[in-house]
């Protein structure tokens, strides 16, 4: 066979196994997963192990569905930008002159060069490096430098209205910055209708208003040598707590925990009825003051599907999100915040707020052990992505089945 005939076959094979990375996936066994619980199987080790799959996830799950990328509270002022890799897509989040969140691809429109590479504070355009074109801060291109010639800085046959920045459509909600890439997602309001139906006995939506970031105790983040998908997992339920956290199943028993299972399929997770709110010599955080009274023991902790974990107390709120860096390796994102800026900032409760970072820190630290070990796991060819306890894991088998369902689509 003449050689230029072979390279053009494998430059064929590798576009079809990056354009065509379904094939990669063994659809029968995503089929085990949508069973009765008593009968399924667990999502298959490629799904956490395989390079190419992950390519195929990013198109399905990250960018097909709404994404949190990070926090409002991270771009406080008009012109604050930051940049975000999500899966080897450059992003830009940029507030702006109207004290809005806007998100952008984070590339020049002139050739391709990555507009910001680290949070920054801009001072009136988004300006690129390479041949300084710019942009306002609505994504609009401003001026382009001797686009014409030297020190000719317009030109008729160019227009520049056409070379505006891509914008990612995204929505803010509770300070999470929710991105849909592909812009064929339902609305955000649907989307999140059903667990702010859930929560309405908790918080109303003048209550979302009322959360602040705390900027001293309000923020850390761990890399994790696994897939994001199992802290996702092993945040649905409590049936961990005994073995991975001794102590916080003394304070919140096993059973004093209630499955979360919620409908449409957007998100699952577990609820517990001894939440304690946080004292310290009689010092204590303000509170939701729509909160149901028959519920003040109340807490719950939701994940929203793909990739942020929620903490809802009577006394403070966590967004707890991810960063999918490789196949086996995540940075796990914490957010703290109260009610009110004095509890969130004010001087006197301050101890409280770092006892409150520390513990739970400390939480997320002994999650580690479980997912690296699932990961780890993984690597076993007889693994058949493993079976499901039907008391237990209800909510974990339902984010299986929401990732399943939107890989075989």
């Amino acid at each position: 066979m003449p050689k230029i005939i072979l390279v053009v076959i494998f430059f064929v094979d590798q576009i079809n196994k990056i354009t065509n990375n379904s094939s990669t996936i063994d659809f029968e066994k995503l089929s085990n997963v949508d069973r009765p619980i008593e009968a399924a199987n667990g999502l298959p080790n490629q799904c956490y192990t395989d390079e190419n799959y992950l390519k195929y996830e990013r198109e399905k799950i990250f960018c097909d569905k709404w994404t949190v990328i990070g926090v409002g509270s991270s771009v406080p002022k008009s012109g604050d930008a930051r940049p975000y890799n999500l899966l080897g897509i450059p992003l830009l989040i940029v507030r702006d002159r109207e004290h809005q969140i806007r998100v952008f691809h984070n590339v020049c429109s002139h050739r391709g060069f990555k507009l910001v590479d680290k949070p920054c504070g801009l001072k009136n355009v988004i300006r690129c490096p390479y041949h300084s074109w710019a942009y306002d801060f609505s994504g609009r291109l401003i001026a382009t430098p001797h686009v014409g010639g030297l020190n000719i800085h317009e030109s008729k046959k160019f227009d520049k209205a056409k070379s505006n920045l891509k914008e990612v459509r995204s929505k803010v909600w509770m300070d999470m910055i929710f991105v849909n890439i592909n812009s064929n997602e339902i609305d955000f309001e649907e989307y999140i209708q059903p667990l702010e139906q859930r929560w309405s006995k908790f918080i109303n939506k003048e209550d979302q208003k009322l959360i602040n970031y705390s900027n001293d105790f309000g923020y850390f983040n761990l890399e994790v040598n696994s897939n994001w998908k199992f802290a996702i997992e092993n945040y649905c339920e409590s049936y961990h707590l005994p073995t991975i956290h001794p102590e916080l199943n003394k304070v919140s028993n096993i059973n004093d925990h209630y499955h979360i299972q919620g409908l449409p399929n957007r998100f699952a997770g577990q609820g517990s009825k001894k939440y304690q709110t946080l004292t310290k010599e009689d010092k204590r955080f303000d509170t939701f003051k729509n909160w149901n009274k028959e519920q003040l023991q109340h807490s719950e902790y939701i994940a929203l599907f793909p990739n942020v974990m929620i903490g809802l107390h009577i006394d403070h709120f966590y967004i707890f999100w991810l960063e999918p860096l490789a196949t086996n390796k995540t940075r796990e994102h914490m957010n703290m915040y109260y009610i009110g800026n004095e509890s969130a900032n004010g001087d006197e409760l301050k101890e409280l707020r770092k006892q409150n970072s520390k513990f739970w820190k400390d939480v997320m630290l002994e999650d580690i052990s479980a997912i690296e070990g699932m990961q780890e796991g993984r690597g076993s060819p007889v693994y058949n992505g493993g079976n499901f306890s039907p008391v237990m894991d209800a909510p974990t088998h339902q984010f299986h089945k929401w990732v399943a369902s939107n890989l075989s689509k």
